[in-house]
């Protein structure tokens, strides 16, 4: 199949309608059936025991989704990250500026706004859940918007997510870890070591990664009380980054390959010669050899953390009953700080901070950016969602505060969503 045919594959706007279906769905079966819905999640348990300690872990359906799923979603995210920082937008001090600056922004507003409301409460510990954005929600919507953008806005907001999801994660592993055992998370580390040392010494097997990623890191991780995704990210910094062979040299060789197989032009039987297939697999070898083992991880969980890890993640988060006593929880503190911090705290954050930057010379807009697409990009970053979900999780133990708290996630990202779409779509291009 062609690379164009499956170019939907790796598109945004796939991601967010598939996202937008199974939060439909969610939705759907949870107020027609929450029994159901309820049963299939989280009332059919497995008792496992990862044998670093004596604890029996039960899990559901839902911890599978949210610990399992997730944590491979987020060494996408941290794979995405790496190369971002070795050769991306994040990659130079002068590249990564604007991007960064408006990410800490975007943080540090929506997060200063719950607490505002919240403060001296139970349920203040959500800070975090109106700080997140929705990276496939985002650049779904800015794909909608197509040529009417600059693709110069879609890297500074790819970079800008990017950013937010970083430092979503150092939030994740320091702020909701409520106990630490040390001798697993010790484990962990020494797993962790191996990796980063196996990288240094050239080892590029992808099976000795994901085993002592999965079989070491990740149980660990999750038996030590640090959330299992903060290992998905960590295993993802251990990937090599680095080509084998140079192009100059895998182009040589190719070559000669090329012309070794000369004979087998006007074949027109099936079978090869033995020395062809000697050499077809030689140019897959070498072929695997020039290229970087980062990048074509990443490649090939794209469509697998989009198509699949989210929307089934979803699917199992965004099924809360909604019922008139919801009209009456719009005032909650839970409810404004997220709608208040999303909608408001993400673009404004996003906006002054960008706007500071430029005005102490540190960085400048990119290239036909306007300060309406900034703040058009803020709203969409305010499309919280799936992170938002994540976090309310964490951040909640009561099943109250988290159903009135992923509603309002519902409802603010997709408000976030619309303003964004409406000012970016009324913007014109820069001159």
């Amino acid at each position: 199949m062609s690379s164009h045919k499956m170019h939907w594959l790796h598109s945004p706007i796939t991601g967010g309608v598939l996202l937008v279906i199974s939060a439909v769905i969610a939705l759907l079966w949870a107020n027609i059936s929450p029994d159901n819905y309820h049963h299939v999640w989280h009332d059919t348990l497995w008792e496992v025991s990862t044998g670093l300690s004596d604890k029996v872990h039960q899990v559901n359906l839902h911890k599978i989704a949210n610990e399992f799923l997730m944590a491979i979603f987020f060494f996408f995210i941290g794979l995405e990250i790496k190369r971002e920082l070795l050769d991306g937008e994040l990659s130079s001090v002068k590249k990564a500026a604007l991007p960064l600056f408006a990410a800490i922004g975007g943080v540090l507003f929506p997060a200063g706004i719950y607490f505002f409301f919240n403060a001296g409460t139970e349920t203040v510990n959500g800070w975090g859940i109106p700080m997140a954005t929705d990276i496939a929600f985002a650049l779904g919507v800015l794909a909608i918007v197509g040529s009417r953008v600059p693709v110069t806005l879609k890297v500074f907001l790819s970079a800008l997510a990017i950013g937010d999801d970083l430092m979503a994660v150092i939030v994740i592993a320091i702020f909701y870890t409520e106990q630490i055992f040390m001798n697993e998370l010790m484990v962990g580390l020494a797993g962790i070591a191996i990796l980063a040392i196996a990288n240094r010494a050239g080892i590029r097997n992808r099976t000795f990664y994901y085993t002592i990623g999965l079989c070491v890191v990740w149980v660990s991780f999750l038996a030590s009380g640090v959330h299992a995704t903060v290992a998905g990210v960590a295993v993802a910094f251990t990937i090599p980054s680095r080509r084998e062979i140079s192009m100059d040299s895998y182009l040589n060789q190719a070559k000669e390959l090329l012309a070794s197989l000369e004979g087998e032009r006007f074949q027109k039987q099936d079978v090869l010669a033995h020395d062809s297939i000697k050499a077809l697999k030689k140019m897959k070898s070498l072929s695997f050899q020039a290229a970087n083992p980062l990048q074509l991880k990443e490649d090939a969980l794209h469509p697998i953390a989009t198509l699949f890890i989210v929307p089934v993640f979803a699917l199992g988060n965004a099924g809360v009953i909604i019922d008139s006593g919801m009209i009456d929880q719009l005032t909650n503190p839970v409810v404004l700080g997220i709608a208040a911090g999303l909608i408001v705290g993400k673009p404004l954050g996003i906006f002054l901070f960008t706007k500071l930057l430029t005005i102490m010379k540190w960085g400048s807009l990119p290239s036909g950016v306007t300060w309406s697409h900034v703040i058009g990009a803020g709203f969409l970053a305010g499309m919280g969602f799936t992170m938002s979900l994540f976090i309310t999780d964490l951040a909640f133990q009561n099943p109250e505060h988290q159903i009135i708290a992923k509603v309002a996630v519902l409802i603010a990202s997709v408000i976030s969503g619309i303003i964004g779409y409406t000012i970016l779509m009324r913007t014109p291009k820069a001159d």
